[in-house]
């Protein structure tokens, strides 16, 4: 899953802490300092807040972050199966949801089918049903429309390919192909039981439907591109208002039931999500603890952590883990651009990742370098890579004379690109969300390429749409930062994603016959049914990519979560990287 940095550029500097804080209350918020309680009580304004602007998408088919998915599928959206809402390892369990059982396999696992549960309803009362959950799969078909979420759908039902090598089915909204797409989905006569019929074998397919993308829209409400304002409710909660730049207010959904629902628990009475905070201001909230039923959807600067981490009288208001996701620098490496192997090595050596490690306060907050986009939480299918970090050459401060050697190479192997990256009339380009943070960090980063003869512009990009516009950027930008966490424990949800033929590719790779092999074998690997030996292939896999250098650079990362002192039922929910969301409650 894609990871985002929820930041934004409207300021509300001028907006006083105090008068911040009466507005809460005015929604509802427990500002009283009454006695907490250990167990969960109903009622109360729970209040979230954050630097972005907006929620980068509300439409399930482009949610693919797991603190969204952790969120909206808490309050908003249900899903066939859920992941379990419980801390520890427990939560990576499945459980099912809208569903009667977490999915029933035949055919090798190439036929799935579900049973959708009895009172599963609409906010307009309206039941839930199997033609709702064909309908959100047939959207993700959309291409032309729908290019920021998962394409586990195209990759796996049993659908032709065109010529081109895209699906045949083009979506609900061109209809080609729609009757290949009923032969792959089908829905029983009382339109509860959904079968779904998939070219291959694929045994963890069920996880997949933990993705709010796998969810129901229905067909009568689908507004289109401006479904993403106003998504129909399946949750506990409904929009009663989201404006951009301003406020979303969450109200109980009237036809929500318990007795349909085994996994969720609506504490709260409404919700309010503040955007466009400014970053200073968010984090002395926090300091303070003047939003005491606030959550910070961000995480402090890391300029702040190590005050707010390191002092004793915030202990209970803070999480500092191991998130399941791998920052990286994505190269473009298609021509006019990084397509020289030299140049982007001399990028990588020249890097200095002791300064930004050192902005967040140090490893405890930042993680550690790593070596792949394959993180050791996997588990098998990663392995240690030869070169870039363990390369002898590497030094966690950059090496600027190491990069120098590597662009004089670069002088003959690839003379346009060496132009292109030490020419002050050219230079390259680095894309990066618009925040407070990533402007201090730039400046450390220029720094460091300029020392190794780089001429390099730092390119700003407004935070709350920069993910959901990485398929653009990609095409206008020399390298980019982005991040990503497998989708569930097999690198078959991180490597065919991220550097071939799904959903995230950014690194534009050529198609060249060396790529063209690259690909050959990661087909090969996704239908490898003995899993010690797939694991050896995703090691090798990793190991190519990493030589060619795809990600200049890669970052095991920890994420830091803060609250306030009258939240209750926190915990950290490992599958998502992120809050417990159901779980919150506001202590009385």
């Amino acid at each position: 899953m894609s990871v985002k940095k929820f930041t934004a550029r409207r300021l509300i500097a001028t907006t006083s802490i105090a008068a911040l804080a009466a507005s809460v209350a005015l929604v509802g918020g427990a500002n009283s300092a009454s006695a907490a309680t250990a167990k969960p009580v109903t009622g109360g304004t729970l209040f979230f807040y954050t630097h972005s602007e907006q929620f980068s998408n509300l439409d399930p088919q482009r949610i693919y972050t797991g603190r969204d998915i952790a969120l909206l599928g808490s309050y908003l959206m249900r899903t066939l199966v859920s992941y379990k809402p419980v801390p520890g390892k427990d939560g990576a369990s499945l459980v099912a949801d809208m569903a009667t059982n977490t999915g029933v396999p035949s055919n090798k696992a190439k036929t799935w089918k579900f049973t959708l549960r009895p009172g599963v309803a609409w906010e307009d009362g309206k039941p839930v049903t199997c033609a709702d959950v064909k309908y959100g799969w047939s959207r993700t078909f959309a291409t032309d429309v729908y290019v920021e979420g998962p394409a586990y759908p195209i990759a796996w039902l049993d659908i032709p390919k065109a010529a081109d090598g895209s699906s045949a089915y083009k979506g609900p909204y061109k209809k080609t192909g729609q009757a290949l797409f009923d032969k792959a989905i089908n829905c029983s006569k009382d339109n509860r039981t959904i079968t779904f019929n998939l070219a291959r074998t694929v045994p963890d397919f069920n996880y997949y439907l933990t993705y709010l993308a796998g969810g129901p829209v229905p067909q009568a409400k689908d507004t289109g591109d401006k479904y993403d304002l106003r998504p129909m409710a399946s949750g506990p909660y409904m929009i009663k208002k989201y404006v951009i730049n301003d406020e979303m207010i969450l109200v109980r959904n009237p036809n929500w039931k318990k007795s349909s629902d085994p996994i969720r628990t609506p504490y709260p009475d409404d919700i309010v999500v503040k955007f466009g905070m400014d970053e200073d201001l968010r984090d002395q909230l926090d300091m303070d603890d003047e939003i005491p039923n606030g959550i910070n959807l961000d995480g402090l600067q890391p300029t702040n952590n190590v005050a707010f981490f390191e002092n004793a009288k915030y202990k209970n208001r803070r999480m500092n883990n191991y998130d399941p996701y791998t920052s990286y620098l994505a190269a473009n490496n298609s021509a006019g651009h990084l397509d020289c192997l030299d140049v982007r090595k001399a990028v990588f050596f020249a890097f200095d990742n002791q300064s930004l490690i050192n902005l967040s306060g140090g490893t405890t907050y930042y993680g550690e370098m790593g070596d792949s986009p394959v993180k050791p939480v996997i588990g098998m299918d990663y392995a240690p890579t030869k070169g870039n970090i363990h390369d002898p050459n590497f030094k966690i401060g950059g090496n600027p004379e190491y990069a120098k050697t590597l662009l004089e190479k670069a002088k003959t192997s690839c003379p346009e690109a060496y132009d292109r990256a030490t020419n002050p009339a050219k230079g390259l380009k680095y894309y990066r969300a618009d925040t407070a943070t990533n402007k201090k960090a730039a400046v450390l980063v220029e720094a460091a390429l300029k020392k190794a003869g780089f001429v390099i512009e730092t390119v700003y990009k407004p935070a709350g749409t920069y993910n959901a516009n990485l398929e653009t950027y990609k095409n206008e930008t020399d390298f980019l930062s982005s991040g990503w966490g497998a989708d569930w424990a097999n690198a078959s949800t991180v490597i065919p994603e991220l550097w071939g033929e799904g959903c995230c590719n950014y690194t534009k790779n050529q198609k060249t016959p060396e790529y063209a092999a690259f690909i050959k074998k990661v087909n090969l690997a996704l239908v490898e049914l003995d899993r010690k030996k797939q694991a050896k292939m995703w090691q090798e896999l990793a190991q190519y990519g990493m030589d060619q250098y795809w990600y200049i650079r890669t970052v095991f990362g920890k994420s830091q979560q803060t609250w306030g002192s009258k939240v209750g039922g926190v915990y950290y929910w490992e599958p998502q990287g992120s809050f417990g969301f159901g779980q919150l409650y506001i202590k009385q």
